[in-house]
């Protein structure tokens, strides 16, 4: 991947990230907690996305990009503490019941408190990147 390309697609999935998470504020303002539980994940994504565009790291696969951070970030490069994945992994578990499972409810406070946690997880990752 040329290295001007590599950048121009870091810069973009960063955007995506900044703009999932104001999705998910205002969502949550509407009472819209599947689409703000939707947007935090996709917020993580794009970032772990960006993240993984800098170590050329491509696949198409959510749970392949998922395996990847927490295998060289949480695990051999000690980089990210385990809590933080714990954060990611938590919001794509809920992204998926909330998208998925239409018994799924969830609530004011459990998604305020995830999107906050996203935000933290979110600034680190941006530090790596």
């Amino acid at each position: 991947m040329e290295k001007q390309n590599k950048e121009l697609f870091i810069k973009i999935n960063l955007e995506k990230s900044e703009e999932a998470m104001r999705i998910a504020e205002y969502s949550i303002c509407d009472k819209a907690f599947t689409t703000a539980l939707n947007r935090i994940y996709y917020g993580m994504f794009y970032v772990v996305t960006a993240l993984a565009r800098k170590h050329e790291f491509i696949t198409s696969k959510h749970s392949t990009l998922k395996g990847w951070f927490n295998k060289k970030f949480v695990n051999e490069d000690k980089i990210v503490e385990p809590a933080l994945y714990r954060i990611y992994n938590t919001a794509f578990e809920n992204r998926q019941e909330s998208d998925y499972d239409d018994l799924y409810k969830s609530n004011e406070e459990f998604v305020k408190s995830l999107l906050s946690e996203a935000k933290k997880f979110i600034e680190q990752v941006s530090k790596i990147i």
